[in-house]
């Protein structure tokens, strides 16, 4: 698979611009749940924006006169201003994660969006964490399924001779994890279509994911992309290499059903892995839905395969 250099068009780099504008004005917003989005906005007064994190924070309506001319420009160019009369909006969010600042899609509904989970930053901090721990070198890493980039980029900022290849099979994320590059100061990061270690090729130090886990409307099972990622990992991790996967599991009558699932796949492959949870309840919204209506709880998960010395 050729990768591609981080080359930005005019509404990548006026995107970029924006970014830097707003940390200028040292703009900072740590994006909540959904849920707790919904309900701060409905209080009293919070129905329009009157600045920065009113709009790029909480995606609150806007007019004229509120941003400067210059910002309101930028995101008319990088086709983030969605104008409806007198009434606009900015179709992207700007969070913090990992000390920088992350541009992805300001709300979840569209099934394009590329969102700034709840999880994000935890699964940065993790990623972090392992690099810290880990003994052999990375001089190549990939992010399967890389949404903003933010893993991607916490393994750029802390291995920065490392190549690391950022893959998704969505073309909007895989603008946002350019641009968020670009944000970062990570010239390492290159990126490529596809959303399997099958569809990257080579072998890798470092691979991490987190595909999607919930269950969708197809109700297909919530973990068929993670197993199969797991099911290629051995073919694609390098001596000393490691996968590591991040996931959400359902906890029914006390029991992990991902787990099952990994340990199954894993076995015979000649991987060492550990596993542990990360956040014990997330997601408890879905709670409701007919695809979890017998779990007690949703976990973050995060799974860490080794492969030894060949």
């Amino acid at each position: 698979m050729t990768q591609t250099a981080p080359e930005l068009d005019t509404a990548d780099a006026a995107l970029v611009s924006l970014g830097r504008n707003l940390e200028e004005s040292r703009y900072t917003f740590a994006t909540v749940t959904p849920a707790t989005h919904e309900r701060v906005n409905r209080r009293s007064g919070n129905a329009r924006a009157f600045g920065f994190r009113d709009v790029f924070g909480w995606s609150r309506p806007f007019g004229p006169g509120v941003l400067p001319d210059r910002v309101v420009g930028l995101m008319d160019t990088a086709g983030v201003l969605h104008q409806d009369g007198d009434e606009w909006r900015s179709t992207v969010r700007f969070s913090m994660c990992d000390n920088g600042l992350f541009v992805h899609s300001a709300s979840p509904d569209r099934p394009s969006s590329v969102f700034y989970g709840a999880c994000t930053r935890v699964m940065a901090r993790a990623v972090a964490a392992h690099i810290d721990a880990r003994v052999w070198p990375v001089r190549r890493a990939v992010d399967i399924r890389c949404g903003i980039g933010a893993r991607a980029i916490a393994v750029a900022r802390r291995r920065p001779g490392a190549a690391v290849l950022a893959a998704d099979s969505s073309d909007e994320a895989l603008r946002f994890a350019r641009v968020n590059a670009a944000l970062a100061r990570t010239p390492g990061v290159r990126h490529c279509p596809g959303d399997q270690l099958d569809d990257v090729g080579g072998t890798f130090d470092l691979i991490v994911s987190c595909p999607p886990f919930m269950i969708d409307p197809a109700r297909r099972a919530p973990h068929h992309l993670s197993t199969a990622i797991l099911d290629q990992a051995a073919a694609h991790l390098a001596p000393h290499g490691s996968l590591v996967l991040f996931s959400g599991a359902g906890i029914v009558g006390g029991r992990d059903q991902f787990q099952r699932a990994a340990a199954e796949h894993l076995t015979g492959t000649g991987l060492a892995w550990t596993y542990r949870e990360l956040d014990p309840d997330v997601y408890g919204e879905e709670l409701d839905s007919p695809g979890y209506c017998d779990a007690e709880r949703i976990a973050l998960v995060m799974l860490v395969a080794t492969r030894g010395p060949r």
